[in-house]
């Protein structure tokens, strides 16, 4: 698969001394949706910004479908759409001049079926001849992808898409990229709400303090990272565990009716079978068993825990 952004030890400081990016590294891939995560200020949004000319790096390089974002400004940036977090439009213009007006500032000739089209896709078609300020919070967020998608861009950046949108609304605009990752658009998504990683990413890359601690393949992070536990309803209370089974740290709930058992899904072994064995020697006998398993926001946290 082609790469289509790359990013070669990127360092960002501030005049005032603060180092946003230490030396990040980061190869994405043409039409994968990867999430990076990470805590306020941890240098996500300097990152994106950095990337699409908004930021000069102090160090490092920038490529775009090849090009450097450097020398080849204009080419590169032509190439990135940017919804950004802050709502910023003209309030008293209409939503079709709106998106048709950020297609001219990228040189585009006007395309008015293309413009249909991104519209349209955003659920904005109908309210095209409304001003700006007549939309609701959720409706400017869609408008704001609709710019970001008016030149054609083959990347597109969402910097916390979903912030201030309702649930209903969140997942809609989960669908929407879905199809635009659908039609070969490349995305890279910033997000506080774990969920929306979750639902939507191929990749995972986690930032915390200016660096990247991990990047993985989602589903693989979630099987190497995860954890599960095994619930044991049991038959009749116990006081205490017995101590032929401290080998395996179980842990009693439900006013001593549970047993927990947590085992790495990494292991080859899991150590149920005998667990099992071992409860039957003891006596212990239970009526229903479940499972649970580790969310991406508990993977999240841990990553973000041990990097500080």
């Amino acid at each position: 698969m082609q790469t289509a952004v790359s990013i070669q030890e990127l360092s960002k400081t501030y005049d005032d001394g603060f180092r946003a990016l230490k030396s990040i590294n980061l190869e994405i891939r043409e039409g994968e949706i990867i999430a990076l995560l990470g805590p306020n200020g941890a240098g996500k949004t300097t990152l994106i910004s950095c990337v699409c000319g908004i930021a000069t790096p102090s160090s490092g390089r920038i490529e775009v479908g090849g090009y450097d974002c450097v020398k080849d400004y204009r080419k590169t940036r032509a190439m990135i759409g940017l919804v950004p977090q802050e709502l910023t439009t003209d309030a008293f213009e209409t939503v079709h001049n709106t998106v048709s007006f950020s297609r001219g500032l990228f040189g585009k000739a006007p395309d008015p079926a293309h413009i249909e089209k991104v519209l349209r896709s955003v659920s904005l078609w109908e309210k095209r001849n409304n001003k700006v300020l007549t939309l609701s919070g959720g409706m400017k967020r869609r408008l704001l992808i609709a710019k970001a998608l008016s030149h054609e861009p083959q990347v597109l950046f969402l910097d916390e898409p979903s912030a201030g949108v309702d649930v209903e609304l969140r997942k809609e605009m989960w669908s929407v990229v879905h199809e635009l990752r659908a039609s070969g658009v490349t995305i890279i998504l910033t997000t506080h709400y774990i969920e929306e990683a979750e639902e939507m990413a191929d990749r995972i890359a986690v930032i915390n303090n200016g660096e990247v601690v991990l990047v993985e393949e989602k589903d693989e992070l979630m099987r190497k990272l995860g954890k599960k536990q095994l619930l044991l309803d049991l038959n009749q209370s116990l006081g205490a565990i017995p101590q032929g089974l401290d080998a395996y740290e179980l842990e009693l709930a439900e006013g001593g009716q549970q047993l927990i058992y947590t085992f790495e899904t990494r292991g080859s072994r899991t150590g149920i079978t005998s667990l099992l064995d071992d409860l039957r020697q003891c006596g212990i006998e239970f009526r229903d068993v479940n499972t649970t398993q580790s969310s991406l926001e508990e993977i999240f946290v841990k990553l973000v825990g041990e990097s500080n």
